[in-house]
């Protein structure tokens, strides 16, 4: 597998589900992540400016590559237009290769190309 093809989640926190859901949607439509799902709350807390502060939030994983791991961040960032946009990169060190391997064919493939996800 070339190193661009290799799997990676994308963390993103969102103040509710629908944004969460309507960016994650946006970035599968644009063949940015091959798949994402949402789950609507979740509690978040870190000290800010020297106080613990606490967020009910949801929780968007995107499924995506490395090779569009950056256009993808850079895409939510401007989607969110927060500058305080939190997202994370995860490296997936395994997973089921059939998943795997249409997920790196999944992304930035022309749509009429796009394969079914495994399974359907």
């Amino acid at each position: 597998m070339r190193a661009e093809d290799e799997v990676v989640l994308l963390l993103v926190t969102f103040p509710g589900r629908d944004d969460a859901e309507r960016l994650g949607e946006q970035l599968v439509e644009e063949l940015m992540a091959g798949a994402g799902l949402v789950i609507p709350a979740v509690h978040s807390f870190a000290i800010n400016a020297g106080r613990l502060q606490r967020e009910h939030e949801a929780l968007l994983i995107l499924h995506t590559t490395k090779g569009q791991s950056e256009r993808a961040q850079a895409r939510l960032a401007e989607l969110h237009g927060s500058p305080n946009l939190a997202i994370v990169e995860i490296a997936a060190s395994g997973g089921s290769q059939r998943y795997l391997d249409w997920l790196a064919g999944a992304v930035d493939a022309p749509r009429a190309e796009a394969q079914p996800t495994p399974g359907e």
